[in-house]
């Protein structure tokens, strides 16, 4: 995966870095796969509207995606590896060997016609879904259920992956992407590798209408607002804004939200660095 910087033949284009789609290797979906997915524009069922700054954006469809890798022993061979508009990540078609198709989370190093598998006894390669009681330590991994059959719920964006750093009683010991270090069980299913397009982070829209495209609305600045709008609004000229806030007063730098009697406390070995 790469990223090309545009020729700056137009002011939209000048400081544009687009992805090369160089992995991709088709632009039409399986048509079994998909739903329809409504568009709200951040209103609630009586049309008030509930999330600012939401709205517009082109139509997309959504790709239904198997996080859970259910089907033990059974080889699936990889088809295509597809863009998908509902995440960061790229998408790879399935083909099963009992005639079943699905659509997961592409693990970076994903080749089309690999053969992949789940369960546990399948490999350690990039792609395999095993219990985390069978993959060797050390490894990368990544699409991490947090809940036995919950399905995959931890490291599933573009880039992302955690590492398996020890096993002790039911329990595997797991670096968070976030640099938290956290107990999961060992009976939980992880994908073997990094989750694909690691590149993402690295793009620039260039221009605000890419962002309407994406259905995101210009964002008002609190320091520009009244008083009565936002804790930071208001002031003679241009001030600062004071202290960072929420619009409801929560300090927005360095804060900490979690509740001290958490259930899941008991779990994380070691907070994220600060």
């Amino acid at each position: 995966m790469s990223v090309r910087k545009l020729k700056p033949i137009t002011p939209g284009q000048r400081f544009r870095v687009v992805n090369s789609f160089d992995t991709i290797t088709t632009d039409k979906p399986e048509r079994s796969l998909i739903a329809p997915k409504k568009n709200s524009g951040g209103r609630n069922s009586q049309g008030k509207m509930t999330m600012r700054y939401t709205g517009g954006g082109h139509k997309q469809r959504y790709r239904i995606i198997d996080f859970k890798r259910a089907k033990a022993g059974v080889p699936a061979v990889v088809k295509t590896i597809e863009y998908d508009p509902n995440r960061s990540a790229f998408i790879s078609l399935l083909f099963y060997a009992d005639g079943e198709k699905t659509y997961i989370i592409a693990q970076n190093g994903l080749q089309v016609g690999q053969t992949i598998s789940s369960g546990e006894n399948a490999a350690p390669e990039i792609g395999n879904a095993l219990p985390l009681s069978k993959i060797p330590l050390g490894t990368v991994i990544s699409c991490i259920e947090l809940r036995p059959g919950q399905g995959a719920v931890i490291a599933r964006s573009a880039g992302t992956f955690a590492q398996l750093m020890a096993r002790d009683g039911k329990y595997a010991t797991i670096k968070m992407p976030s640099g938290e270090t956290r107990l999961i069980l060992l009976t939980c299913t992880a994908t073997i590798g990094a989750v694909s397009n690691s590149d993402h982070q690295l793009i620039v829209s260039g221009k605000a209408g890419r962002s309407r495209w994406l259905g995101r609305r210009p964002r008002t600045r609190p320091v520009a607002m009244n008083p009565v709008d936002h804790p930071m609004g208001g002031g003679e000229g241009r001030s600062s804004g004071g202290h960072p806030r929420s619009r409801k007063g929560l300090p927005a730098k360095g804060y900490r939200t979690r509740s001290k009697v958490n259930p899941s406390n008991k779990y994380i070995v070691e907070r994220r660095k600060k």
